[in-house]
């Protein structure tokens, strides 16, 4: 089967996410152990001008709604913050039933589609190929991995198969 926008980006998503899930609940029941102030965990970050972890989890969201994006249909409603592990996890799941929803002909084919969006605080208009294999992809990736390393760091005994999440059959 070949590779295409669809298959090589919205499968691996959900993946990441819902390996994403599965760290956060352990990490909110380490917190939770340990009696640690969940809002201090979630404003964990390894350097002062890096994101905290919620900011992360945001950003991990916000990358993987590129498919959406690409197709052209609403992005779901999402605040603007979340304050708790039970909001953090209702963004996750929110986004992962928006691309579970989408459908693969409303993105492939759509390699050279023209998608604006903002970086480094200037829009950038990429072709949906370059913007979901190039951009996009690596940013779930970065920011789900340092999401990761921030909740491995305080003791969360979590694995590279938590982060990895299921793999589609």
């Amino acid at each position: 089967m070949a590779v295409t926008l669809y298959s090589g980006f919205v499968p691996v998503c959900v993946q990441l996410l819902t390996g994403l899930k599965t760290v956060l609940k352990k990490a909110e029941d380490h917190a939770t152990t340990q009696k640690w102030d969940t809002a201090v965990v979630l404003n964990l970050r390894f350097y002062p001008d890096m994101f905290p972890l919620e900011r992360q989890v945001r950003q991990v969201c916000n990358h993987a709604l590129g498919a959406a994006r690409v197709a052209g249909v609403g992005l779901p409603s999402l605040p603007d913050q979340d304050n708790s592990f039970a909001e953090i996890q209702s963004r996750i799941d929110k986004v992962i039933d928006c691309l579970k929803g989408l459908r693969p002909d409303q993105i492939d084919g759509k390699d050279d589609a023209k998608v604006t969006v903002t970086i480094g605080g200037q829009p950038q208009e990429l072709s949906g190929q370059n913007y979901l294999y190039h951009f996009a992809i690596l940013q779930v990736q970065f920011h789900a991995t340092t999401a990761y390393d921030i909740l491995r760091s305080t003791g969360v005994n979590i694995g590279k198969r938590d982060y990895l999440g299921p793999r589609p059959t």
